[in-house]
């Protein structure tokens, strides 16, 4: 390690203790030479942008957020516990990489502990049972590293969930470093006052770290709360917090008495976090963004799905999105077995049948049973994977219906117990003909399952072992007895209703019978216990379900391949949660998520529709990359004249518009223009196929465009690029940020909000900004695009600080897209969004011209 190295790993150790700005000033107390100062300065910088703008997970973060944590360090503790207990509990290296890198990106999310003050609100959006809980307990292991002191985890609405977590918690963080954690809470109660003073648990002194797990029940929230008031607000100002939020769209959301305390106890803490983790953030993202509420104003974080992961897609498959080609949409794995209606009806009785009910286990029901007991002889002639093998039947949430189900249930296993002891042949080829039959619609050796085939001779000796060791439990709000998967290993038949519903995992879930109704997304969602990992048995899995619940899990497929896209194409820095709300598609019968989290939502566009895209990324070292797009922009020029487009000679100000050119040319550069692959939001497919659908759709909008040159108002006639005979402009100057190099040379922005208006009337306008050119163009041109050319200088020298020259080996060509808001051609599908016209305000879009240029736009009255 040579001196700078070391002198950086000092800094680095010392941004435990101090923010990054308190860190250079101290050690250029010591008599640190300015420019290694500076060095250090530019390469930590260097570092937490590339952490920033990691590609996975995908994220939106709010504008201007300085980012800090670049990692783990030499001398942490809780983090490198955690990691060897996974590494040790058979992670693979991939999987423990994939970890790490998602809970460094939101730890870098948070504000460094010890700034002065600090309130952040994040959302991280997992997949239903795909370990959400290890990635909370990473991101605590490392912002306990990083010098947070005191953790509140907020566990769900359930004792069951409650303790689950307390107990992965206690595990996976607490004992690998003991003389780390204090924790406040433990398995077999909630939380409960300590006796004494609260001050000795939030001094900045102490080396200890203290965990609270608490469900969020009014009662326990309220016990916190006053226990935390009887801190000084001294000991609450010295003790940097987070809270996790642990399925965070549940009773955190629009609730009249926990949503209240939630907030009441995060405003105790001057230097506070909130993250909230869910698979359903549907309610999260609704939420009304004015308010002194939780919606995800600072950042929202998409984690990638895990390796063998099994979610909604790959069980259900799902309809192609827009961009996508319908080959690329997964169809699902055939491993849907359909429940007749009339079935369905004698399983889930209406409450005038409470009294009477007992079902027959008949039929599908039957079927899935007997297939249940397979599958789990199967699994143990493979013998690797999870011990623990069970069944859910879901088709009420009343336990009187759950209770009726138990002794028929007992007395058809001890029936198959007494046949398979016999040998009986009729049972004996029933269940041949159910394993033939399945096994030869999924194939366990085909890839990508790769399992061994289990032919039926072979699981035979084992399925009486597994009958007989099958217990009959019902897990609900009433049951004494409940799933435990702490001691030996359970083969089990649960029927169960909420408690089953959400965020408790039912390990070596192998076969669902779920009838039950429900009538929003994040409910529907969370129901499905089936998804998760199935190591050792990918091919095995079975739900039963009914055709019209299959057919709503699908949809919500894409709703939620649609959300997550939202959120990764708009992870570039210019698209944050308060200027861009993910969407979310409605369904005819279905509600995205409960009325009461949707009361301030409002309808939103599909796909572009009201929205501006820009190019941001460029090539500018690769000469052919640059030349191409340039032929591209002059032979739309040339065409847009050649076809009798209007040309509005502007040369004085710097444009030179051509109306009504055919949509087709506009395809045609869109086909030819090569976006840079970080420009995500200018995915050529996505534009092209949305351009189409407008064209095609009731009213035919997009099928003329509006093609503006914009260059500088003025300059000499050396400074000129001329696209066309008659159209020529000043090439514009936009200098890249610091430190993004040739191959991703990042200018920010390229359109002023004035440029998103060029082809408007703007007279009377005393304020242009995104909603004023909206009303505008639904006024003006409300079936007609925009498409704005620029051509930049391939210098471009920088006139701020942070800003470098593009430097480029040829002048570049950047392009900006506006399209009208929609009226009607989407109509079949409606889109909603959280309704962020109170909070979007006008950013400094001109951020990246040159002093000159700015006060020649403002002079011209442009």
């Amino acid at each position: 390690m040579d001196e700078f190295d070391a002198q950086y790993e000092a800094f680095k150790n010392m941004i435990r203790t101090q923010t990054p700005e308190q860190a250079l000033n101290t050690i250029k107390l010591f008599g640190l030479e300015t420019a290694i100062a500076q060095r250090i300065a530019e390469r930590h910088q260097r570092e937490t942008i590339e952490v920033r703008e990691m590609r996975q997970p995908g994220s939106v973060v709010r504008n201007n957020r300085e980012t800090w944590y670049v990692g783990p360090q030499q001398g942490d503790r809780c983090w490198p516990a955690l990691q060897d207990l996974l590494r040790k509990g058979a992670w693979s290296d991939a999987a423990l990489r994939s970890l790490d890198e998602a809970s460094t990106k939101v730890v870098s999310m948070l504000d460094h502990p010890m700034e002065r003050r600090f309130s952040t609100r994040g959302l991280v959006v997992g997949y239903v049972q795909s370990g959400k809980t290890t990635n909370f307990t990473a991101l605590i292991a490392k912002a306990a590293d990083a010098g947070y002191k005191f953790f509140i985890v907020l566990a769900g609405i359930h004792n069951g969930l409650r303790r689950q977590t307390q107990l992965r918690l206690e595990k996976q963080l607490v004992t690998p470093v003991l003389d780390q954690w204090h924790p406040l809470t433990g398995p077999d109660g909630d939380f409960e006052a300590p006796p004494g003073s609260p001050a000795a648990f939030f001094t900045h002194k102490s080396e200890q770290h203290v965990l609270c797990v608490v469900k969020k029940n009014v009662p326990r929230l309220k016990k916190l709360k006053e226990w935390l008031e009887k801190a000084t607000p001294e000991n609450l100002r010295n003790c940097p917090t987070l809270i996790i939020d642990d399925e965070a769209d549940q009773a955190s959301v629009a609730s009249k008495r926990t949503n209240p305390l939630i907030r009441e106890i995060i405003d105790l803490f001057p230097r506070g976090g909130y993250v909230g983790y869910t698979a359903t953030p549907f309610a999260n993202l609704l939420i009304d963004p004015t308010a002194d509420d939780l919606y995800p104003r600072d950042f929202i974080v998409n984690l990638p799905k895990p390796d063998g992961h099994f979610g909604t897609e790959v069980l259900f498959g799902r309809e192609p999105i827009d961009g996508e080609d319908p080959q690329d949409a997964p169809d699902g794995y055939d491993m849907i077995r359909v429940i007749p209606p009339w079935e369905a009806d004698l399983v889930r009785p209406g409450r005038e049948e409470l009294d009477d009910f007992l079902p027959e286990i008949e039929g599908s029901l039957r079927t899935s049973v007997l297939y249940f007991w397979l599958a789990t002889a199967a699994r143990r002639v493979r013998g690797h994977g999870i011990a623990h093998s069970t069944m859910l039947i879901h088709t009420s949430v009343n336990t009187l219906v759950h209770e009726s189900f138990k002794e028929p249930l007992d007395t058809f296993r001890k029936s198959v117990v007494d046949l398979v002891g016999a040998g009986d042949e009729d049972l004996l080829a029933e269940l041949r003909a159910l394993w033939d039959a399945e096994t030869a619609r999924v194939p366990g050796s085909e890839p990508p399952l790769g399992e061994r085939e289990v032919p039926f001779d072979t699981l035979w000796g084992e399925l009486a072992g597994v009958v007989d060791d099958c217990r009959i439990i019902l897990d609900n709000s009433k049951s004494v007895e409940r799933l435990d998967y702490e001691s030996e290993p359970v083969v089990a038949i649960a029927v169960g209703g909420n408690t089953l519903s959400r965020g408790l995992t039912l390990e070596g879930l192998t076969v669902s019978y779920f009838v039950r109704g429900a009538s929003t997304y994040d409910t529907l969602l969370q129901m499905g216990r089936w998804f998760g990992f199935r190591d050792g048995y990918a091919d095995l899995p079975r739900i039963w379900m009914t055709a019209e619940l299959r057919d709503w899990f699908r949809h919500i497929a894409t709703v939620e391949a649609e959300m997550r896209r939202d959120i990764d194409v708009y992870m570039v820095e210019d698209k944050t949660p308060l200027s861009f709300a993910v969407r979310l598609r409605n369904h005819p019968a279905l509600r995205i998520t409960a009325a009461a989290k949707m009361r301030d939502a409002v309808k939103a566009s599909s796909s572009y529709g009201g929205q501006r895209v820009q190019t941001r990324y460029f090539r500018t070292q690769d000469a052919e990359w640059l030349g191409a797009n340039r032929d591209a922009a002059g032979r739309l020029v040339r065409r847009a004249l050649d076809v009798g487009a209007r040309h509005e000679d502007g040369t004085v100000h710097g444009r030179h518009l051509l109306r009504n050119v055919p949509h087709d040319l506009v395809l045609d550069f869109l086909a030819r223009y090569r976006f840079h692959d970080k420009s995500i939001e200018c995915d050529t497919a996505l534009l092209s196929q949305y351009i189409e659908r407008r064209v095609k759709a009731h009213g035919g909008a997009l099928r003329t465009w509006n093609v503006a040159v914009i260059g500088k108002p003025g300059g000499s006639p050396e400074g000129f690029y001329e696209f066309a005979p008659g159209i020529a402009v000043a090439r514009v100057t936009r200098a890249k940020l610091e430190m993004t190099g040739h191959e991703a040379a990042d200018i920010k922005t390229l359109m002023s909000p004035r440029d998103a208006g060029v082809d408007l009337d703007l007279t009377g306008s005393s304020e242009i900004n995104e909603e004023e050119l909206k009303r505008l163009r639904r006024i003006q041109s409300p079936h007609t695009g925009l498409l704005a050319l620029y051509p930049i200088d391939r210098l471009s020298p920088p006139t701020s600080r942070r800003r470098e020259p593009l430097d480029a080996v040829d002048h570049v060509i950047g392009v900006g897209l506006v399209f009208p808001q929609p009226r009607g051609e989407d109509a079949k599908v409606e889109w909603y969004s959280a309704d962020l016209k109170g909070v979007v305000s006008e950013q400094d879009e001109l951020d990246a011209m040159d002093d000159a240029e700015r006060a020649m736009l403002l002079e011209d009255g442009r």
